[in-house]
């Protein structure tokens, strides 16, 4: 093999070890910070896992939000119309968070078969469901109070 050839073909595979290095090192980086979608029916059938972070989503009860008085603490359910899920959340609600409105939360499924939220995102207006809930409920039923709770 010519010298030059050799000199071309080391470069090359090179290139190739470092970048498929590189990838690697992404997907790996990456693997640690997603967050899993689950709808409350996974929660009522075991198939969440705990401390692990994770998102969940669906409806609010209406009825179901419950504020600590000496806290910003806030207890409320989230329903997809077959299950419901309760949740903590030790920071300020967004303002349009609200009773049979749609919510995503971003949290840690506890031992006590609720999730400590650390993000809650609440439905921006009237005609928009975020692409989590919509797949797990029917936006139409649920969030209007038409499904069985």
């Amino acid at each position: 093999m010519h010298p030059a050839r050799k000199q071309r073909l080391i470069l090359v595979l090179l290139l190739v070890v470092l970048s498929t290095t590189a990838v690697g090192f992404v997907a790996y980086a990456m693997r640690s910070n997603m967050d899993y979608f689950y709808a409350p029916k996974a929660f009522a059938a075991g198939e969440v896992p705990f401390d692990k972070r994770i998102r969940a989503g669906g409806c609010v009860v209406p009825g179901s939000i419950v504020r600590d008085g000496n806290s910003l603490d806030v207890r409320f359910a989230l329903t997809d119309g077959e299950a419901e899920l309760e949740v903590v959340f030790d920071k300020i609600l967004p303002d349009l968070f609200a009773e049979g409105e749609a919510a995503v939360v971003t949290g840690k499924l506890q031992e006590g078969g609720f999730v400590r939220a650390d993000q809650v995102l609440a439905k921006h207006d009237e005609s928009y469901t975020p692409p989590e809930v919509a797949e797990s409920i029917s936006a139409e039923a649920s969030c209007r109070g038409d499904a069985k709770i």
